[in-house]
């Protein structure tokens, strides 16, 4: 399928907004505007002084960063003319930027599953691109993991400086709470009942116990921490961090309804993990993006009480104070 040259900005207030001759499928005209989900914020979103991004979130919450300035930000050459190359061992569509046949070590399923572009109807009734905002950090992931393992080439080297970057912007705010800000969605969200946000991310019945937690985030953590890394043999401390890192900032209200969940017996322990509790379609991928962006705070950190900070400021807790900012 054959696709239009990129197009324009048209501004909107102090907003810049993505018009969708920049990236348009030839056939969109045949595709009612109304179909398709609607945008119900938008914003400009700033990650340094030379990147920026329009943002999006969708009616059901879904945050999308647009498809040409996404593909900018990473430094990326040559735009989105071809945006998707088909990969024969992974038999699917696969954006240009994560095709290179020595990244494919490094690319989970999983990113690839949010890794398609998504249509959508902008808040002026025009027709907007864009990826899914976790993405971008998976994207950053990739390519400092190919660099860990040596398996970067010269030409990817300056997408790699720019993901370092980027990563580094994270660590200061979350990507989500970037869009959200960006949007103004915070304070849609923030007057949602909870009710509503637990059905989201709960679920009355346990899931199978499937592996959810990387070992990177726990070696992190031991690395932070000056511990040795001992498998899965963990100190009883280590479940009260996570569920401070991790439960206690995914939603509000979350762990609470987890203790009641999942409660412990009359010896203390519990009969099931946390994480089997989450809703297979909402909670679990949640849970997997938060993981994604606490370990790239972990990585960025050069000591527990660094990691702390940050993730203060990055991930905070309801009507959590925010920790002043200091010097290492």
């Amino acid at each position: 399928m054959s696709f239009e040259l990129l197009g324009m900005i048209k501004k909107h207030g102090n907003l810049c907004l993505l018009l969708p001759t920049r990236l348009q499928m030839k056939d969109d005209s045949s595709i009612s505007v109304q179909s398709m989900p609607e945008a119900t914020h938008e914003g400009l979103l700033a990650l340094d002084e030379n990147i920026s991004i329009t943002c999006a979130v969708l009616e059901d919450g879904t945050r999308l960063l647009t498809q040409t300035e996404f593909v900018e930000a990473i430094g990326r050459r040559g735009g989105v003319k071809r945006p998707e190359v088909y990969i024969e061992s992974r038999k699917r569509n696969v954006p240009i930027f994560l095709s290179a046949n020595n990244l494919q070590p490094f690319i989970s399923n999983e990113i690839l599953n949010i890794a398609t572009p998504m249509r959508f109807k902008t808040t002026n009734n025009q027709i907007g691109r864009g990826y899914n905002a976790r993405l971008l950090p998976e994207v950053c992931n990739v390519y400092m993991d190919a660099y860990d393992g040596n398996a970067l080439v010269s030409s990817q080297y300056h997408i790699y400086q720019r993901c370092r970057l980027l990563i580094r912007a994270f660590a200061t705010v979350g990507i989500i709470a970037l869009v959200d800000e960006a949007t103004g969605y915070q304070e849609k969200r923030a007057r949602d009942a909870l009710e509503r946000i637990l059905a989201k991310y709960l679920s009355d019945h346990k899931l199978k116990w499937a592996k959810t937690f990387p070992n990177e985030f726990y070696k992190e953590m031991y690395r932070l921490k000056k511990w040795q890394f001992t498998g899965n043999k963990r100190p009883g401390v280590v479940g009260r961090y996570t569920n401070d890192i991790v439960y206690d900032r995914l939603a509000p209200g979350v762990l609470q309804k987890l203790e009641e969940l999942n409660p412990r017996n009359e010896k203390g322990n519990r009969t099931s993990r946390h994480h089997q509790w989450l809703t297979e379609d909402h909670g679990v991928p949640e849970l997997k993006s938060h993981l994604t962006g606490v370990i790239a705070l972990m990585r960025a950190s050069n000591n527990w009480t660094s990691f702390q900070r940050l993730l203060a400021r990055s991930f905070p807790k309801l009507n959590e104070q925010m920790m002043l900012p200091f010097n290492e």
